[in-house]
Parts: structure tokens; C-alpha cells; sequence
């Protein structure tokens, strides 16, 4: 699946993903209108204006850009309906040719790990019938619990040709708490580093591995730590933009290739309406206002690489 993942940053140009991490508040008020005129001031009205929301960011930026990521959170604030919104979200993406990154950050150990892989990446027999759940291409997960919680995701990986996105260094402020403490002379990081790098020292596609790391961008040198630590690991890099990373942040994120990193923009892209720079669209214009977004956000990066 990495490989499928480089492949379409090499053809658009473009080493980025959108975050999909709707909020009401981002959501313009004709579609909210929309939404709560046919379902009401409901879970289900709220899950239909993310859906649409959604929607129109994909049709105005899928052609520019190679995957997204939206963030099951912000679905899950509607229930079932917001998790059908979820749902609905990705198979459209993919039905564009995107590659979709779930970020729903699981994590856990024996059976109850192996069923969030099943649920995210995999498929599951339902008597004689092979289902599918959410079947992402991607998922993010948390380490903390150890290989117990990481191996039924990296077994997936190689029996479903998936991938996935290990939390190593987050872009938040006090991920320092934990993520930076020493052990025996190392930044924790450091230690989680080298066991991304020993779980998918079997996934190899090419240059690169199915198992990455999430690396932020709003800790630039620990990020060039990492890459040397990592060279066959690919980075999905959150914090740029609205969380105060920059392109020349980044940067030290990618290989001397110009590839192993994707870098995600979120509410910098899908509120880019909201922002001065994009206010000349207006809220009517929103998802035309998230294309130019894209567009320069890849020659942002794209500048420094």
C-alpha cells in the first residue's frame, strides 16, 4: 500500500493529505440550512451537512491532491449517523482514487487489537460471507501497549496489502510529557522509533515500509532525528499550517528523494473560506476556496523540497 501511496504523490506533484475533520462550526450556513430542513436539528441533520460538506471539498480538490485523512472523532461526536457519515466518506474518496488514512489512533491488546484492525483495515467472515467494515488504506495507531498492540495491525498489513501510521513524535504541545522523557540516556521517541522500524522490517515495498510513523512538524529537529533514524519509514507529518508548522519545519521530514513524508493540512485546507486569504470566495464558494488552499499549500512545500 506505500507504494501505492508514493506513486500517486509522484504523479500529482504533491506530498500532502487533506484532513477531513469537519466541525459544524467550518460548515457554511446554506448547508447546515440544507440539512437540518430535511432531517431536522438532529444527529442524522448534523451527519448529513458533514457528508455533503465533505463532498464538495473532494469534488474541488481530488484531482490535485493523492489521499486524505479524516479524523473518526469527528464523526463520533454523532453517533451511528456521524459514523455512517464516516463510512460514506470514505468509499467516496476512494471511488475518486484517493488514498484514504484513517485517523482513529487505536490501540490494544490481543483479540480486542486484532478486531480494531479487522473493523479498520481488514475483513471479517459473517457465516460463509467475507465483510468488510470501514476498509481503509491506511489507519493510525498508538503504541503505547507495545508490540501486543501493534502486531494484529501489522499482520493485516501483510495479509490485506494495508498500511499504517505509528505515533512516534506528536505535533501537540505537551506530547513532551511522555514522548520526550529519557530512558537510558534516549528520548522515549527514539525507542518507539526503532520498534516502527523492527515491525516493519518485513513490509518493505521498495524504499519503503507499510508500517510509518507519525512525525509533527512543530518539533523540526526532532523530526531530522528521526529521519535518519528511519530512512525506510515513511512520516505522516501533522501541524502544519494552523497548528504553526512551516514548509522549511518540515523539510527535514523527507529523504534526499524528495519523498518520505506525507504532510497533512486539516482546517487550514477545509475552512480555508474562513480564512483572510481565501475570503474573496466567500461561504457560497467554500470548496473553491479549499482548492486554492491546495494548490498552495503544494507549492509551499514543494518550494523547500
Amino acid at each position: 500500500m506505500i507504494q501505492k501511496l508514493i506513486e500517486k504523490i509522484q504523479k500529482t506533484k504533491a506530498p500532502i493529505c487533506v484532513g477531513l475533520d469537519p466541525m459544524l462550526s467550518y460548515i457554511p450556513e446554506h448547508i447546515l440550512k440544507r440539512s437540518f430542513g430535511e432531517f431536522g436539528e438532529t444527529l442524522a441533520g448534523a451527519a448529513d451537512a458533514i457528508w455533503n460538506f465533505n463532498k464538495e471539498i473532494v469534488d474541488a480538490t481530488w484531482d490535485l491532491i493523492p489521499s486524505v485523512k479524516p479524523q473518526i472523532a469527528m464523526y463520533e461526536q454523532f453517533g451511528i449517523e456521524g459514523l455512517r457519515a464516516y463510512e460514506k466518506t470514505v468509499r467516496y474518496c476512494q471511488s475518486k482514487g484517493l488514498i484514504v488514512i484513517g485517523d482513529a489512533k487505536r490501540g490494544d491488546i490481543g483479540s480486542t487489537s486484532a478486531a480494531y484492525a479487522t473493523a479498520h483495515l481488514g475483513s471479517v467472515t459473517v457465516g460463509s460471507t467475507v465483510c468488510r467494515a470501514f476498509d481503509t488504506d491506511f489507519l493510525t495507531v498508538n503504541p503505547y501497549l507495545g508490540t501486543d498492540g501493534v502486531k494484529p495491525f501489522v499482520d493485516v498489513c501483510r495479509s490485506e496489502n494495508k498500511g499504517i501510521f505509528v505515533l512516534v513524535k506528536t505535533s501537540n504541545p505537551s506530547s513532551g510529557e511522555f514522548q520526550d522523557q529519557l530512558i537510558d540516556g534516549k528520548p522515549l521517541y527514539e525507542h518507539v522509533a526503532a520498534k516502527v522500524v523492527e515491525w516493519g522490517a518485513d513490509t518493505i515495498e521498495g524504499a519503503y515500509s507499510n508500517v510509518g510513523a507519525v512525525v509533527g512538524a512543530t518539533y523540526p529537529e526532532m523530526g531530522a532525528i528521526l529521519r535518519r533514524l528511519m530512512p525506510h519509514t515513511y512520516f505522516l507529518v501533522p501541524g502544519y499550517g494552523a497548528q504553526g508548522g512551516t514548509a522549511q519545519d518540515l523539510k527535514a521530514c523527507f529523504n534526499k528523494d524528495g519523498l518520505g513524508a506525507v504532510v497533512n493540512s486539516s482546517r487550514g485546507i477545509i475552512a480555508a473560506y474562513r480564512k483572510d486569504a481565501y475570503a474573496k470566495f466567500g461561504a457560497e464558494h467554500f470548496a473553491e476556496a479549499s482548492r486554492q488552499a491546495v494548490v498552495d499549500m503544494i507549492a509551499d512545500i514543494n518550494s523547500v523540497l
